[in-house]
């Protein structure tokens, strides 16, 4: 939610370079062209098909982050030949009746606060007072990002992720999937990385200790500790921010 592309170059940098990689703004983000609200999630999974069309590719390995995970999951869902593997950061699935309350709850001050507002509430919501604490141009570079985020699109984009649910399909995914979160994320939590991981055909799940979501996570050293379908991975000091 409300980030570009740009956000990804620090995971860019350190994956492998056997292979090209694409990051792309979702519509309502970045640079890409604003359309006209409402949208659904098969709208934005439309866009992502059109555009491997457009480069000439069949099918690739797929990662989304928060609400690239919702998009993600309906990409693979709706399209299941365009994608070979499935990696699914701070993704929502399985919402209890509270969590429902509280996405609700957000979607209402998003349409009804200003921007200032909620870019105070989303400076929380993605990073621990810890790390905000060590890095404190963090908060000053989300607030400038949030500021310049068109209402309308943002609105739009937040009501896709606060009312989009796959977990009743999620068994019709095949294909290897990572669901990774951060042990503290409030709205992307531990137990929905769990659920995906259990419900897929070929899941499993990751939870960073001590950070308050995986997309915050730059650089990590990993303690892999736990059981087959499920990993708790320790992040070092050395992990810092990128928001979602």
């Amino acid at each position: 939610m409300s980030a570009s592309a740009d956000y990804w170059g620090k995971v860019i940098e350190l994956l492998p370079r056997d292979r090209p990689v694409i990051s792309y703004d979702l519509r309502g983000h970045g640079t890409s062209g604003k359309l006209t609200p409402p949208w659904t999630v098969d709208d934005f999974a439309k866009d992502h098909v059109e555009l491997l069309d457009a480069l000439g590719l069949d099918d690739v390995d797929l990662v989304g982050c928060s609400l690239g995970g919702i998009i993600s999951q309906a990409i693979t869902l709706n399209y299941p030949e365009r994608v070979h593997r499935l990696v699914l950061v701070s993704s929502v699935a399985g919402r209890t009746p509270e969590e429902s309350e509280r996405s609700l709850a957000r979607l209402h001050r998003i349409e009804n606060n200003t921007i200032e507002e909620i870019a105070e509430e989303s400076v929380v919501r993605w990073h621990t007072p810890e790390y905000i604490e060590e890095h404190p141009e963090v908060r000053e570079k989300v607030l400038a990002q949030l500021r310049h985020l068109d209402r309308e699109s943002y609105a739009a984009s937040y009501r896709v992720l606060a009312t989009t649910d796959h977990v009743d399909r999620l068994g019709e995914i095949a294909v290897p999937t990572v669901a990774i979160t951060g042990e503290g994320d409030v709205g992307s939590t531990a137990r929905m990385s769990e659920l995906i991981a259990e419900r897929v055909q070929n899941g499993r799940a990751v939870i960073v200790e001590e950070r308050s979501t995986a997309c915050s996570a730059k650089r990590l050293k990993w303690s892999p500790v736990s059981s087959p379908s499920t990993s708790r991975q320790a992040a070092s000091n050395e992990a810092s921010g990128a928001e979602r």
